[in-house]
C-alpha cells in the first residue's frame, strides 16, 4: 500500500469467496486501486443502513481487508457495527446483490439492506 495503510485479515469482517470475485470484476473495470467501501450511516427503515461504493481514496480511520486480492475498506465507526460480519455476493432470482450477515443485527428489513443493531 502506497500510503503505507496495512491490510488487516482477522475475523472483524470476513469476506466470501463469491464478493471477492464480484469486487475484483467490478475494481478491474475501474482505475488501479479501486476497492469496495462498506459503510453503514443512519437510515432505512430499521435503524442503519448498509452502503456499498467503489472507491480509491482512503481515510485516515479506514481498516482494510483482503481476499484474494480484492480489497474492502470499512472505516472504524462502521466497524463498530460490522464486528463480525461476513460480506457476501448473491446471484438469485431476485437478482444480483452484496449482502451483509450481520452478527450484530437485532433485525433487518425485508430487502437486508438495513437493520436494528442489538
Amino acid at each position: 500500500m502506497a500510503d503505507g495503510a496495512s491490510i488487516v485479515n482477522d475475523s472483524d469482517f470476513l469476506i466470501s469467496g463469491s464478493a471477492a470475485k464480484r469486487i475484483a470484476k467490478l475494481a478491474s473495470a475501474e482505475a488501479p486501486g479501486t476497492f469496495l467501501r462498506v459503510s453503514v450511516s443512519g437510515g432505512g427503515c430499521s435503524g442503519f443502513q448498509y452502503g456499498f461504493t467503489l472507491d480509491a481514496q482512503r481515510q485516515g480511520d479506514d481498516r482494510i481487508f483482503e481476499r484474494d486480492g480484492a480489497l474492502v475498506v470499512v472505516d472504524e465507526t462502521s466497524l463498530d457495527l460490522l464486528k463480525g460480519s461476513e460480506l457476501n455476493f448473491v446471484e438469485d432470482l431476485s437478482g444480483a446483490f452484496f449482502q451483509v450477515r450481520n452478527p450484530n443485527a437485532q433485525s433487518s428489513c425485508g430487502c437486508g439492506m438495513s437493520f436494528s443493531p442489538v
